[in-house]
């Protein structure tokens, strides 16, 4: 159990001096990060014209169902991030959403989701609904007040 215990110490200070390294490293990272706005509002729009011309090649009537396009989109979002990383901004940032948003509001505007309207079902299976559970539980609470009174069953 010695040799456990030494084991779990010494991973827990590998933890921690791995942790601590990273804090220091992020720290370090986010004192000399300055995102060039410019430069990725600059780039965004070469992400957006590729999209545009992979989407081309789907259907316009399937364009609301995803796994029609999601190897393009996935194509998109990491052009996004590789745009902002090239301009040393954190993604997603607000640029990016919003450049984002536009090409949302282009080629899936027309994808509102449908709300289901719930209706009760009719009285008949409602009422049928409740009473078989009450009736078993009823039931139920009777066959053990039966079983708890006879002692012949426990025997």
């Amino acid at each position: 159990m010695e040799i456990h215990t030494f084991w779990l110490v010494q991973l827990f200070h590998v933890v921690l001096w791995v942790n601590g390294l990273m804090t220091i490293g992020l720290a370090g990272a986010h004192q000399r990060h300055v995102c060039n706005e410019s430069l990725l509002l600059q780039n965004l729009p070469m992400c957006g014209k590729s999209f545009e011309e992979m989407m081309h090649r789907v259907d316009s009537k399937k364009w609301c169902n995803l796994t029609e396009f999601i190897l393009y989109y996935n194509n998109f979002t990491l052009c996004t991030e590789r745009k902002a990383n090239m301009a040393q901004c954190f993604w997603p940032n607000p640029l990016a959403e919003g450049f984002i948003t536009g090409i949302h509001r282009q080629f899936f505007s027309n994808c509102t989701s449908e709300k289901v309207h719930w209706e009760d079902p009719p009285d008949r299976i409602l009422i049928t609904l409740i009473f078989v559970p009450v009736l078993l539980t009823v039931a139920m609470i009777g066959l053990v007040v039966w079983c708890s009174k006879r002692s012949d069953i426990l025997a």
